[in-house]
């Protein structure tokens, strides 16, 4: 269906959100962002699951709702990289985790059961796999969540990832853009800035990304580290020198483009929501990740939708970021 044929401002603001919520149902919250921001998308978190029946009810009815309010389908998504970051628990299937996987059979067993577990209560997109490289040399902030230090192995095991996903109907979004593995700070707390060259990133951190890119991965998130070796200022999440120079027009993604969560201090402690959604939507980035309720949510909607009004570069930028949205939808519905 060719929704944004009649979209109107709202609608064509919101679909570039993704936001978490708080509860277990189709509450007050999350009918407000689905009915009157128009969210594109939600992210799911421990505290929104109980148990299969619940959150089976949990995506229907976000998913129905959508469709009363004349929405596309939701993009429902979470964090399901097995190991230390997996929102889904016990009864659900659980995994060791990317450091773990030592074969090709390994991690295409993790994406064909972990598809299915999705997919049977409703979850259409996973922000998997990790394809940061973590270096043996130092105590890197990712050695818990990757598959290792050798770009040919991370680069193997996480392509067999995103097929599997694939192919069995989960959208799979890889991280962290261009890769975090050389860090120790955790972004979650502040930013950590990586003064590599582009080089030492080329031969090794941008090689997953790349094969990632050749096998059609639907989405590819930006990390909110800052690489001055590309951009002085602004981190990768906000940065148009790495999204659009680098991601979109030197490798050549054209895929979804979204960014870690804005709530994390690398960002929060740095930026108002409002500076931060001017530079995504400059960077042509599709997707702002906000993923705690706050007043946050509504701010973005409301920049978005502001700064898409000024200039038909804006708006002619924010027409290609929703047709790219709306095109992945269309491979859930395929």
């Amino acid at each position: 269906m060719n929704y944004i044929t009649g979209f109107t401002d709202e609608q064509m603001a919101g679909q570039r959100l993704m936001i978490g919520f708080d509860g277990t149902e189709l509450n007050r919250d999350l009918k407000y962002y689905i009915g009157t921001l128009k969210v594109g998308g939600i992210i799911l978190f421990s505290g929104n699951i109980r148990d299969v029946p619940q959150l089976k009810n949990l995506c229907r009815s976000a998913q129905s709702y959508a469709g009363d309010c004349g929405q596309p389908p939701l993009f429902i998504a979470i964090d399901q990289e097995g190991g230390q970051v997996a929102r889904l628990k016990e009864p659900f299937t659980v995994f060791r985790g990317n450091p773990f996987m030592t074969a090709k059979a390994d991690a295409r067993y993790f994406a064909e059961i972990t598809a299915t577990v999705l997919n049977q209560v409703g979850i259409n997109m996973n922000m998997a796999p990790v394809l940061d490289i973590a270096p043996k040399e130092i105590n890197s902030i990712m050695a818990g969540r990757s598959f290792g230090h050798d770009p040919g192995h991370v680069s193997l095991l996480g392509t067999e990832v995103i097929m599997g996903l694939q192919q069995n109907g989960i959208l799979s979004v890889a991280k962290h853009f261009p890769g975090i593995g050389r860090t120790t700070v955790d972004s979650h707390h502040d930013m950590p800035s990586l003064d590599v060259t582009p080089e030492d990133l080329e031969t090794s951190d941008l090689l997953p990304f790349q094969a990632a890119i050749a096998c059609d991965v639907a989405g590819i998130m930006l990390s909110h580290i800052h690489y001055p070796g590309f951009d002085q200022k602004w981190p990768a999440s906000l940065s148009p020198a790495i999204a659009r120079k680098l991601l979109r027009r030197r490798l050549g993604f054209d895929g979804l483009v979204i960014t870690d969560d804005l709530d994390m201090g690398a960002i929060k402690k740095h930026y108002s929501i409002h500076s931060a959604v001017r530079q995504i939507l400059k960077a042509d980035i599709d997707i702002a990740l906000i993923c705690h309720k706050s007043p946050d949510i509504p701010a973005a909607f409301e920049e978005i939708l502001q700064q898409t009004g000024k200039s038909e570069l804006m708006a002619d930028r924010g027409e290609k970021a929703v047709k790219r949205i709306l095109r992945a939808k269309e491979r859930l519905e395929c």
